[in-house]
């Protein structure tokens, strides 16, 4: 019988909102996860997206466990990770949900072409890396997906940036 899993015992730690409100103040990246395959098309936007290793090239992103897209990830075993452009704010606001399209007409407010896996690539993202997915854990509340990345696109242009619960773009400071 595992103890931690069967304790009725709080997990000693900073409380929930403390861990909010200080994690507001973190400056990410804004992507798009998008996949495509035999579980549908579908995607997301994400803060949550880093790199892992170069050799081999892995990234990975993080997805809350109860998102219906996450199980699409998982069977479609693989996805795009787009990061956006400053300029792309409304495209993160329809993946994230904040307008009212519908969840599969989402696609409609860019346009998209397909690289190696077939996952959705965002046509003017200053990034994008298609993966085919390597591992993937859960992890408290998120399930956090490692991408073997087998493609990539890069243009010029600064990202979209989250910080206080708002978007954002670089600024570059002088000395």
């Amino acid at each position: 019988m595992n103890a931690v899993l069967d304790s009725p015992e709080p997990v000693p730690g900073v409380a929930r909102q403390d861990y909010l409100e200080a994690m507001a103040r973190a400056v990410a990246g804004v992507s798009v996860v998008s996949t495509d395959g035999h579980a549908g098309r579908a995607g997301l936007t994400v803060s949550a997206m880093t790199s892992v290793s170069a050799d081999p090239p892995l990234l990975l992103v993080c997805i809350h466990g109860q998102s219906p897209v996450e199980v699409v990830l998982r069977e479609n075993r693989v996805f795009c990770v787009n990061l956006l452009g400053s300029q792309q704010q409304r495209v993160a606001e329809v993946f994230a949900g904040l307008h009212r399209e519908h969840f599969t007409s989402r696609f409609d407010c860019a346009r998209w072409r397909i690289l190696a896996t077939g996952a959705p690539v965002l046509e003017g993202a200053v990034a994008a890396f298609d993966c085919e997915l390597h591992e993937q854990t859960l992890m408290g509340s998120h399930r956090v997906l490692f991408g073997r990345v087998l493609a990539t696109v890069q243009q010029p242009g600064e990202p979209l940036l989250y910080t206080g619960r708002r978007f954002g773009e670089p600024r570059i400071f002088h000395r």
